[in-house]
């Protein structure tokens, strides 16, 4: 059964928010913290939506392996389902962010 959620935000580095199948029908949601330099890693979402809000820092945002933005918060950027894309912190102090993914 669904039920409304709070969940406290911390500076701990993949805090889950929110279980796609168990706490929500269709989304799945983290806290990401990122030191100067570090990276999620290069990644595809397939059949995924995903948003990220920038909390805090500033985000590279790579696209197939290639820099495409580079973002300050607070601000939100959209992945379109099946785009292989990363997410680094080029430095300058932490990066903080949240991700949500949603199923198509």
């Amino acid at each position: 059964m669904m039920r409304v959620k709070v969940v406290k935000l911390s500076n701990t580095k993949g805090k889950k928010i929110l279980r796609r199948g168990e706490e929500s029908l269709n989304f799945s949601s983290r806290l990401v913290v990122l030191k100067s330099g570090e990276s999620v890693g290069e990644h595809k979402t397939e059949n995924v939506e995903e948003v990220i809000v920038i909390l805090h820092g500033t985000a590279e945002i790579l696209i197939n392996g290639k820099r495409y933005k580079t973002v300050k918060a607070p601000s939100v950027v959209y992945i379109p389902p099946n785009v292989v894309h990363d997410v680094l912190n080029p430095g300058g102090g932490v990066l903080k962010y949240i991700y949500i993914t949603s199923k198509i």
